[in-house]
């Protein structure tokens, strides 16, 4: 049938108007294109097929593009050279190419080069927040580099503050993808003039939800009570004991979401957090906590015996209160973690734990998150990390705590705040 009969080969045809031509025709009859100006059509470097192979009329390909088995003699990108697959032995014969891929257009670099840094940005850096990775580009609200694209570090991943005699430290850490806790610090002056230091570190409780929002809600609430009644002439157990209660109040406050946010989290804990704090003054340390975190002492006499200040809330703890398991049974167990107090609407009950000392030699007080006392448990092995010049440098002391916990795995946000006794004068602490 005539249907079936091959189609005999098409005539050239007018780039102007697509009509079929004759042979030695100078001007298409159609349109009348002027047919000696249409330029020579170039060579070809058809696609592959979806099978790998090219036309059959296809020129070869140059021989730079002849296989891609073996690396040619000036690559620019550093690709790596094909291995045969195992029990294949290798052939002078290139392999035929990916199926849907063209070999007949120059590579491209792994990386390209970033945009030149805009002049503009280095000018107003004291008014914008510059790239951490290019050092060029402006960051977005979002976090990102409009430059180079590189997320930034949020400002919690790690904190560091040093006020006067008293710093702390709080780091991410290598495993947790935020930092839930925070810390507070402050100074104040007493009725009789002497000085006072405040430290608090919080820690979230990662099983509800918000636990980042509650540490900071802790830490900001209990510091700022105490930095307020400790000048009024408040007695500094009374304090902690007030700023705890302060804590607690902040961090319920949180709980009161809209009803339509609970609707989608149904099953999600109250905010919460433990909070462990400390009021060094010139003869006296005053220490509070909800929770596991913890505060020791460590005096600057290494010859003397430090001691933890604190005793967890924690299941551990009862066990080991109650006699039924040793210290070391208790917390090896899989449940020694699990707490048995905390601050949060969810709380059974609100039990603020106070507790004053009065040491008669110098020394620090570092008071800490399960974090860092996870990698330093034993007052004695804590003692051995805090470097002997602690209570002059507070903040290399904080430092060199983080970087044990981070050494030892990091599995936990890590927060340390070193607090000197007694309370030097203001204006003695650097002496």
């Amino acid at each position: 049938m005539m249907s079936q009969m091959p189609r005999q080969a098409a005539l050239p045809t007018c780039p102007s108007c697509a009509e079929p031509l004759d042979a030695g025709d100078r001007y298409c009859g159609a349109c009348g294109f002027d047919l000696s100006v249409v330029p020579h059509r170039p060579d070809d470097h058809p696609t592959l097929t979806m099978n790998g192979t090219a036309a059959p009329t296809a020129p070869a390909a140059p021989a730079a593009l002849a296989g891609w088995a073996t690396a040619p003699t000036a690559a620019p990108t550093a690709a790596p050279t094909p291995v045969p697959a195992p029990g294949v032995e290798a052939s002078a014969t290139p392999a035929p190419p990916a199926a849907g891929v063209r070999f007949d257009r120059p590579a491209e670099p792994e990386e390209y080069p970033l945009q030149a840094p805009d002049p503009r940005v280095a000018a107003e850096a004291g008014a914008v927040k510059v790239c951490v990775a290019c050092r060029a580009g402006r960051v977005d609200d979002d976090g990102y580099c409009e430059n180079c694209g590189h997320a930034q570090p949020r400002e919690r991943d790690h904190m560091e503050l040093e006020s006067g005699p008293v710093a702390a430290v709080s780091d991410r850490g290598l495993r947790h993808h935020r930092n839930e806790d925070s810390f507070g610090l402050g100074r104040a002056t007493l009725p009789d003039g002497s000085p006072a230091l405040v430290a608090i570190v919080c820690d979230g409780v990662s099983s509800a939800t918000r636990p980042d929002d509650a540490s900071m809600a802790a830490a900001r609430a209990a510091s700022e009570s105490l930095l307020a009644a400790l000048p009024q002439g408040t007695h500094p157990q009374a304090a902690m004991h007030e700023a705890i209660v302060a804590a607690s109040t902040a961090v319920n406050a949180l709980a009161g979401e809209p009803a339509t946010a609970r609707e989608h989290t149904p099953h999600q804990n109250s905010p919460a957090c433990t909070l462990v704090g400390t009021v060094v003054t010139a003869g006296l340390l005053v220490v509070g906590w909800v929770g596991d975190s913890r505060a020791y002492w460590v005096p600057a006499d290494r010859a003397t015996p430090p001691a933890r200040l604190t005793e967890d809330d924690s299941w551990a703890a009862q066990m080991v209160a109650a006699g039924l398991m040793s210290e070391a049974e208790a917390y090896a167990d899989e449940r020694a973690h699990a707490i048995t107090g905390w601050l949060g609407a969810d709380a059974y009950e609100l039990e603020p734990h106070t507790a004053s000392f009065k040491p008669d030699r110098p020394g620090v007080v570092v008071v800490c998150t399960d974090g860092l006392w996870n990698y330093a448990e034993a007052a004695e092995e804590m003692a051995e990390v805090v470097p002997l010049d602690a209570a002059v440098r507070p903040l290399h002391c904080a430092q060199v705590l983080v970087g044990h916990a981070l050494d030892g795995g990091g599995h936990d946000n890590v927060t340390v705040a070193v607090v000197p006794f007694p309370a030097p004068p203001q204006g003695a602490e650097h002496a």
